[in-house]
């Protein structure tokens, strides 16, 4: 059946078509139009773009419709048996389905325009280089037809995704994300590396598919014990009160734990799926390593897609996750959420390629939102996934800005400068870590990614700085005019008054945050060059205007995307705002029961937030400003002495913090390494005890019994056969005699037996 939708603009119709505009372009890149790379990127580009545009359309028509979080708009229609029920195939589309919509088709439409310029696009092909390689600086990447298909099947997940009207829509367009994310991150899959420690694009894909499927597989039994309990995986099912009410109170007997209810335990379970997407602690370890994939899928897993997808989830699952008020499921959220907040923020202060810090910077946040949730900042923590969203994005698209400079600058330094090129080898840094993106096969060893080898980028490339910076002031929460600061703000604010503990934390976590942006953009747009790339860097090639103008884009929305969130009761500025984002989603929240109420103005979090922001800016300034200077008479051919300031502080624990505390190591020795040895006893017991002993003995008794079997044939049942047959051979023998077939000789012994038996006869005594 298919819900009525009279009451509704007629433009709510069209809702199911959003996910399938970016799948007919990825149909047609792959069935028709591959072999055109130009044609292929303008599909990818019209699809989303369309997306975008009719996405918008609703989500703004979705503004003006009144009590829209209690009755949201609603297509399905019944597909999937399940015993006495169907299960439906179908959209919803409500207030946070509304505010998601304004992120994501847009930021992956920017994202899409600056991959035309990333691979690219329109640039001739060089003849060196190899399918699965990154392209020579100024080629077209070979793959990029390829992979304008796989980003428009990326973003018909996640569009897919939020408009999904139940568990199982979301499982299936959750699976296409997790699907498109190893083959984005190991899209340069024939690339390698001189260092065996250096992970490979292929090797960090597989990473991430299989951690990935850890949350995956917990995430899974929770929705098979959630249908087992409730018959329906429907959301309008699932968050009807008294089904919650019979989640909260029914309860299950955990060896070790004891009864525990339903709701806690199925909610726990579909948060690890969100742990795992959304890389928190301790399945944190695969997103570091996506940074092999191109700078796009960068930009799209860590803003628009894949990362957003684990928290959107929660968000999306809220009233199941609070069914139990203050219980078990609601504290793991927010215990995992702050602690990883505050432990990739360490992470990042050591680490030295400038895509990494984005990296773990991203892990942090993702660590705040969950950390909002766990503590019922249901509305600060939907706010700040979609501010985030909007400077993570320009930031990462900047860092490929930036990379690509510095690829140009390397390439031109080079052709400009002789025999001195040579004298980079010592770029590698002892890492041996080529490009990610668009490294050139002719050139010594070079990582244009390190932030050490930078230096000196705002006069070279001030649009990227500009951009760049803007983004990385509405990370740290600059306040007032950026973003970041008003959804932290708020988030700091109900941590105040909610759990004073998580506060703390979050804001050591936001202090952090700022030092080490300020430490990334000291390092890669301040001081003086420190390598002859960063000398000769530009953005006045034909591919900048491609991808600089997404980033002037996003830029705008850093700055501007938080003034639809200022409270009320902000001094000054509140007077001004209505906080329409709040009465939005504060609208569904209700619907949902969900306390969602605007707190009182507090100057507590307000002076932390601007203590935090500012303070961690001012230092980061500080320490990082004189660092890595050149010394006199320095050639820009001989390796900078840079040394880190943190380094001697920070003494023994700054190699800890640099090697992210040896995770991945010890994920390698422990789960790796354990599962090579387990599986090499495996293998020894399947072929000494499983093999030799059983298979074999069973073989080898079996040939025994035969051997005895053949010895009775032989000796017993042959010898009573051949015995018989002797008998009667002897038999034959001894009658033989006696039949000749000669008449004369059958009379005389029968004359003679005659007789015999005659004198026999006379001769009996009578």
């Amino acid at each position: 059946m298919t819900e009525s939708v009279s009451s509704f603009p007629v433009i709510f119709n069209l809702t199911p078509i959003l996910p399938l505009l970016p799948f007919a372009a990825f149909v047609l890149i792959v069935l028709w139009a591959n072999r055109s790379k130009k044609l292929s990127a303008g599909l990818a580009i019209g699809g989303i773009g369309l997306a975008w545009i009719l996405g918008w359309a609703i989500a703004i028509t979705t503004f003006s419709v009144e009590h829209f979080g209690e009755h949201p708009f609603r297509v399905f229609r019944d597909w999937l048996p399940t015993g006495r029920t169907w299960q439906a195939f179908g959209f919803a589309l409500d207030p946070l389905a509304g505010a998601m919509l304004i992120m994501v088709p847009f930021v992956c439409f920017l994202i899409f325009v600056y991959a035309v310029g990333y691979m690219g696009v329109g640039k001739p092909e060089s003849a060196n280089d190899e399918r699965g390689k990154p392209a020579e600086p100024g080629h077209v990447d070979r793959l990029a037809s390829r992979f304008f298909a796989y980003i428009a099947l990326f973003a018909t997940g996640m569009i897919g995704l939020i408009l999904a009207d139940n568990l199982i829509m979301l499982l299936v367009f959750w699976e296409i994300m997790g699907l498109c994310s190893y083959l984005l991150i190991g899209f340069w899959f024939a690339r390698s590396y001189d260092d065996p420690k250096q992970i490979t694009p292929k090797e960090a894909g597989l990473k991430a598919f299989l951690t990935t499927r850890i949350g995956d597989t917990l995430m899974l039994a929770g929705m098979l014990l959630l249908y087992a309990r409730t018959n329906s995986l429907s959301f309008a099912d699932i968050f009807k009160p008294e089904m919650l009410e019979q989640l909260a109170t029914t309860t299950v007997n955990l060896p070790g734990v004891g009864a525990t209810p339903w709701a806690t335990l199925i909610a726990i379970l579909i948060f690890f799926g969100a742990i795992g997407k959304s890389a928190q602690f301790p399945l944190h370890v695969w997103l570091p390593d996506a940074m092999e994939g191109p700078t796009p899928v960068s930009a799209l897993i860590h803003a628009a897609t894949m990362v957003s997808a684990g928290v959107y989830l929660v968000i999306r699952t809220y009233p199941l996750m609070a069914a139990v008020e203050h219980g078990p499921a609601l504290q793991f959220i927010a215990f995992t959420g702050a602690f990883t907040a505050l432990f990739a923020a360490t992470i990042a202060l050591a680490q030295n390629d400038i895509k990494k810090v984005l990296a773990y910077s991203t892990i942090s946040q993702l660590g705040y939102m969950f950390a909002a949730l766990g503590i019922g900042a249901y509305v600060a923590a939907t706010f700040h996934l979609l501010t985030h969203a909007f400077f993570k994005a320009l930031l990462f698209l900047g860092s490929g800005s930036v990379i690509h400079g510095m690829e140009h600058g390397h390439h031109h330094g080079h052709q400009g400068h002789g025999e001195a090129g040579k004298l980079v080898d010592w770029e590698t840094g002892g890492h041996g870590h080529q490009s990610t993106d668009h490294p050139s096969t002719n050139l010594p060893s070079f990582d244009p990614q390190d932030m050490r080898n930078m230096g000196g980028l705002f006069r070279k490339m001030p649009r990227t700085a500009w951009t760049f910076i803007i983004g990385g002031l509405a990370l740290s929460g600059f306040p007032i005019v950026t973003a970041g600061f008003w959804s932290k703000d708020e988030i700091l604010a109900d941590a105040w008054a909610h759990n004073q503990l998580v506060f703390v934390v979050l804001a050591v976590a936001a202090l952090l945050t700022a030092f080490y942006t300020a430490r990334q953009i000291v390092m890669t747009f301040f001081g003086q060059p420190r390598t002859a790339a960063a000398e000769h860097a530009s953005e006045h090639d034909s591919i900048f205007q491609w991808m600089t103008i997404p980033l002037m884009a996003l830029a705008v929305f850093a700055v501007a995307g938080g003034w639809v969130g200022i409270p009320k009761e902000f001094p000054g500025l509140g007077a001004l705002s209505a906080n329409p984002f709040h009465h939005y989603i504060g609208s569904l929240a209700e619907a949902l029961h969900i306390e969602a109420a605007e707190l009182p103005f507090n100057a507590v979090p307000l002076l932390t937030s601007l203590g935090v922001a500012l303070g961690g800016l001012t230092l980061g300034w500080l320490v990082y400003r004189g660092a890595g200077k050149l010394r006199a008479g320095h050639h820009l051919a001989s390796p900078p002495e840079y040394v880190d300031p943190l380094a001697r502080p920070l003494g023994p624990l700054y190699p800890v913090l640099q090697n992210k505390y040896y995770f991945d190591e010890l994920y390698h020795k422990v789960f790796i390494k354990g599962t090579q040895r387990l599986s090499t006893w495996l293998f020894k017991f399947d072929s000494n005890i499983i093999d030799d002993t059983l298979v074999d003995g069973v073989g080898k008794a079996g040939r025994w019994l035969s051997e005895v079997g053949r010895w009775f044939d032989t000796h017993i049942v042959d010898g009573a056969v051949n015995g018989i047959g002797a008998v009667t051979g002897w038999f034959g023998s001894v009658m033989r005699e006696f039949q000749t077939g000669k008449a004369q000789n059958y009379l005389l012994v029968g004359l003679v037996t005659v007789s015999v038996l005659l004198g026999a006869f006379l001769l009996l005594p009578k």
